[in-house]
């Protein structure tokens, strides 16, 4: 059989619909190789986000035909549907495939032979309305589970509604059963992805909540994290319910994106500022250890320097642990195109960095406010320079002494200082210890 190699772009999303294509190919007896590596076949998941979703493309179609001129090169993702007829005219590429198709290749294919010209499968994004499973694992301990796809929503500055269509996802019933089987297959932490997860059920007698509920009485699945929630979808019932819970732990990722409402009104958010904060003070007051983490964009049409540091000065002010901050960039067809003044490239940079500083800050005072406590610590497999690494619940990087048999474990860590790469110095509780040597002996 022919060998295919993948490299995914993007989000977490994207990871695992490139995990879900590669165990069909898998299924189908194809070996499966490193992406740097000499492969038949190259599968390249794009990314819309950025402006340099063309050069990156570009890029990566090159570094797969180095190793092997003669390989077949798909292109597919969000930037395959916005922008197909440009990825065909990239030297290589054998075939292009939109949201609709994507999860089509081995159907449309089947010797996989190099092609004189390329062939496009794109059509109109609204006829991608299936819901395709998925999941990836970044580790052998927690996995990515895609529960929700598409966006109804219409941000200024968003290509996804183009490239990925509606909002859609299964019924819970399904995502039950894909976690029982993530479960079975010794997973201990669930992460819940999608581009607008906390719109699940949209249309239907489901939603979020339900979902959450649903997860919660999951038999052997001893970790929930969700990503990303829109601040207007994180209701009070849920934050409530994540208090009371012993599975969904105190991580909380929020979207703000701005803290001036005159540039939520301009991004064509569906909250202001005060609904932030409030729901950032209900998780503080209910769980005061939550982790927080925060969505922010630098630069957007209109934000001038009293916006900016408006904005600023609002995220400053909050009990939050960490941002992502993102540069503003010019996407096609979007609404931010037509809105004025544009921000300088330069001006857009210099934000960026002040908001990165911060994020350093909050993130260095969040982390170091848990030295000389004890938290319960997921332990990842790699060997990192000596050290075993893994999260707290709420969100803290804390490394031990590398012992195999902590992989997959979740342990009782008493915690110290930051060490110069990150994480905070732990070491197992006495009893933890004492529990570890016993099944050490009982196992031989």
């Amino acid at each position: 059989m022919k060998t295919v190699a993948f490299k995914t772009l993007g989000c977490k999303l994207n990871y695992s619909e490139t995990m879900s294509i590669q165990q069909d190919f898998e299924e189908e007896g194809y070996n499966i190789s490193n992406f740097e590596e000499p492969a038949d076949i190259y599968v390249i998941n794009t990314c819309s986000v950025t402006q340099n979703a063309n050069s990156t493309c570009r890029s990566t179609v090159r570094r797969a035909l180095r190793r092997n001129p003669e390989a077949f090169v798909a292109v597919i993702g969000c930037y395959a549907q916005l922008e197909p007829d440009e990825i065909a005219n990239i030297d290589g590429v054998d075939t292009v495939l939109g949201a609709k198709n994507k999860f089509k290749l081995l159907e449309l294919f089947d010797d996989f032979s190099k092609r004189t010209e390329p062939v496009v499968y794109n059509s109109d994004v609204n006829e991608a309305v299936d819901f395709h499973n998925s999941f990836s694992a970044d580790d052998r301990t927690r996995a990515f589970l895609k529960v929700q796809d598409g966006c109804s929503y219409n941000c200024s500055f968003c290509t996804i509604p183009l490239a990925r269509g509606k909002s859609r996802s299964p019924e819970i019933a399904s995502v039950e059963q894909n976690a029982q089987l993530l479960v079975e297959d010794g997973f201990k932490e669930i992460v819940i992805t999608g581009v607008n997860a906390g719109d699940f059920g949209r249309g239907t007698d489901e939603n979020f909540f339900m979902l959450l509920q649903a997860l919660d009485q999951v038999d052997g699945l001893e970790r929930i994290r969700f990503s990303s929630v829109e601040p207007n979808l994180m209701h009070e019932e849920l934050i409530h319910f994540t208090a009371e819970s012993d599975k969904i732990q105190p991580h909380f990722h929020m979207p703000l994106q701005s803290g001036s409402d005159k540039m939520l009104g301009l991004m064509r958010r569906r909250y202001q500022s005060d609904l932030y904060r409030q729901r950032v003070e209900l998780i503080k007051d209910l769980m005061p250890d939550a982790a927080i983490g925060v969505d922010v964009i630098t630069g957007h049409p209109g934000e001038t320097d009293e916006f900016f540091q408006e904005s600023f000065d609002f995220i400053d002010s909050l009990p939050v642990s960490y941002l992502h901050v993102f540069t503003y960039s010019e996407r096609p067809k979007t609404h931010a195109l037509n809105i004025e003044p544009n921000v300088q490239n330069s001006v857009r940079k210099e934000r960026t960095h002040k908001l990165r500083r911060l994020s350093q800050k909050k993130r260095y005072a969040f982390d170091t406010s848990f030295s000389e406590s004890i938290r319960p610590v997921l332990f990842e497999g790699a060997n990192k320079n000596g050290a075993m690494l893994g999260w707290t619940d709420n969100y803290v990087r804390v490394g031990i002494p590398y012992n195999p048999r902590y992989e997959n474990r979740i342990l009782p860590v008493h915690m110290g200082a930051r060490s110069k790469e990150g994480y905070l110095i732990g070491e197992l509780t006495a009893e933890a210890k004492e529990e570890q040597k016993t099944i050490a002996e009982l196992v031989g």
